[in-house]
């Protein structure tokens, strides 16, 4: 697969952008490979990337008052992943981003994305709509989270994301949902039993 390959499929499924449109982009995207445990972003750092997974496995997450990690979200294949408050704002960030495998990205920081924008104005509308799918994701994961059982949420978790519960250990989905592990393995349990 082309290096671009994927980006330019996800941009143009909400802007088409000409092929010298997209050698512009292509030309301001920084390609980086991540070891697996690399840590993109530590709390207290500015997070000077917004990067889009064109491989790999990265986990966003903070430390509770207790000292626990919680998971703020996983991005694999086709997803953008940075701190954007921390990004857009450059303050101190209050989370970690962590490569779980080993990724390919392309990344954004606040010059290039800036250069992006002005140079191909038509962008915008994609941001804007990224960010209007996040929300939209975010206000869905907090009402299951008040109103949802846990096995509930474990299986829109599995309907939304089938593929990550290959690529990730159970603590970390468990802390995703809010569940402990043990809690998370009853679930899986009980519902392995039912499916027999």
């Amino acid at each position: 697969m082309d290096l671009f390959e994927r980006i330019h499929a996800h941009v143009n499924r909400s802007s088409r952008l000409s092929d010298a449109d997209l050698e512009i982009m292509d030309g301001l995207l920084e390609k980086r490979m991540i070891k697996r445990k690399t840590m993109l972003l530590q709390e207290g750092e500015v997070c000077h990337f917004e990067a889009f997974v064109n491989q790999g496995c990265i986990r966003s997450y903070y430390l509770d008052e207790n000292g626990f990690e919680v998971t703020l979200q996983f991005a694999i294949e086709d997803w953008w992943v940075s701190d954007i408050a921390s990004f857009h704002e450059q303050k101190p960030s209050h989370m970690f981003i962590e490569a779980l495998e080993d990724c390919e990205l392309l990344v954004l920081n606040p010059a290039t994305k800036e250069s992006l924008l002005q140079q191909l104005p038509s962008l915008e509308r994609y941001f804007r709509l990224m960010v209007q799918r996040n929300l939209s994701s975010l206000q869905s994961r907090l009402f299951k989270t008040i109103a949802t059982s846990a096995q509930d949420k474990y299986l829109d978790f599995l309907e939304k994301y089938p593929t990550i519960p290959q690529r990730v250990p159970q603590h970390y989905i468990a802390s995703y949902l809010g569940i402990s592990p043990e809690f998370l393995s009853k679930i899986r349990t009980r519902m392995a039993r039912k499916s027999i």
